[in-house]
């Protein structure tokens, strides 16, 4: 047996025992960690500023891996919030009795063991742990070597928590930066009752393509919004600018921008607030001489074949124009990652068609796609944004980590 699995037969273990612990000991926990990320956030800043160092400030995942005073002091609140919520675990789905007696319920259980592959972002560690723990589970951490210092620190401050309530530090093991690592955790079947992937494209997909272990896909986003003829100016400039520029390292980042071309004229408007933040936008034909002499030049380029379907996670955005809400729909449909999508129309009937047949996990109707988060949800926090539609759709947070089984109750029922 490798070293890998002799370790995760320890943390089999100790997701087993996690289900010795009460609510109060769970909450206690979590609460007592968000204290220590508090107490400890100097320690936190300094590993995570060696991570820092060693990558260039242009890289577009600087952002991701930054951490903050108060972006730290956020996830400590973010913790407690988790600890606040209800525990998912033990609800009763459904319950019904059979004509002979035999009693059936449907009940919420962990997981058990999951594995989490991700790249730079360090705030990942926290809601993993914040949400597997709530939601009696062990969590199996591989981070990206971007991130190495900042995953080290953050997982010993957990673990000192841990220690401190006489729980089994297994709870949560941060692997090691090996490659070979994860194709061995991906394989792990047996060991590991769920993967999910956070990162981009390429990650996801290797880990679907390589995983024997069941996968939930989260997190790339090609995320468009669709400026309809019967759009608010107002609102549309507005919702633009957040969605694409509030934090554009995030997969609920604008990447698209569609107008309607009876709306080109209100494009300069439209884009305006855009170039006090220098994104650069990739326009196909008509966008572009609506925009020629109203938008910075050195900012304006004619989009390509690679425009549209890219997911930019920079001060980058295609624009493109269609002639009617069929049009923007049928773009949608060819390029979306199924992530997040929105319309800004003030016509209900164009809405209520965006919002039916858009397939995507969140679909807006003018509201800015930077609110896919599970904190912006109202779910503590998130494990990550489900793409696809097994299981698990859109912020996975608590509800989303447990599995269920049927308890059947009888008195000697026997079947013929």
């Amino acid at each position: 047996m490798s070293t890998l699995l002799s370790r995760l037969v320890q943390v089999r273990a100790a997701s087993r025992r996690l289900n010795l612990l009460d609510e109060a000991a769970v909450n206690a926990v979590l609460r007592d960690v968000a204290d220590a990320t508090d107490a400890w956030a100097d320690f936190i800043l300094a590993e995570n500023a060696r991570d820092l160092a060693l990558m260039e400030k242009s890289n577009p995942k600087y952002d991701r891996l930054q951490l903050t005073r108060q972006r730290l002091a956020d996830i400590a609140s973010d913790m407690r919030r988790v600890a606040d919520l209800p525990s998912p675990l033990g609800r009763v789905l459904a319950q019904w009795e059979r004509p002979n007696g035999m009693a059936i319920s449907k009940v919420s259980v962990p997981f058990g063991v999951i594995g989490i592959i991700y790249e730079a972002r360090p705030n990942v560690t926290f809601d993993v742990f914040s949400l597997c723990f709530k939601a009696g589970s062990a969590c199996v951490l591989k981070g990206g070597s971007d991130a190495h210092y900042s995953n080290t620190a953050i997982v010993d401050v957990i673990n000192s928590v841990l220690i401190k309530h006489g729980i089994d530090t297994d709870t949560v093991v941060l692997l090691p930066n090996d490659r070979e690592v994860i194709n061995e955790l991906l394989t792990a079947s047996g060991y590991v009752d769920l993967i999910i992937p956070r990162g981009s494209k390429g990650l996801i997909d290797f880990v679907r393509q390589n995983a024997k272990v069941p996968v939930i896909e989260t997190g790339a986003g090609v995320c468009h919004t669709y400026f309809d003829r019967a759009g608010d100016l107002e609102k549309g400039r507005d919702i633009v600018f957040n969605a694409k520029t509030r934090r554009v390292s995030v997969c609920n980042a604008l990447d698209c921008l569609i107008v309607h071309r009876e709306r080109l004229a209100d494009l300069p408007a439209l884009c305006a607030p855009l170039a006090g933040k220098d994104v650069v936008i990739y326009a196909d034909g008509p966008a572009l001489a609506a925009l020629q002499g109203a938008y910075p030049e050195a900012l304006l380029r004619p989009a390509d074949d690679h425009s549209f379907g890219t997911e930019f996670l920079d001060y980058k955005m295609a624009l493109k124009t269609v002639d009617s809400l069929d049009g923007a729909l049928q773009h949608i449909a060819r390029y979306s990652s199924q992530h997040s999508e929105c319309i800004v129309s003030e016509d209900a009937g164009a809405c209520a068609r965006f919002t039916r047949e858009v397939d995507a996990a969140c679909v807006y109707t003018n509201v800015s796609t930077a609110f896919t988060d599970g904190g912006q949800f109202g779910f503590g926090a998130e494990i990550g944004i489900s793409t696809q539609k097994l299981h698990a759709r859109g912020p996975m947070a608590l509800p989303e980590l447990t599995s269920y089984k049927y308890i059947v109750t009888g008195n000697g029922q026997v079947r013929k």
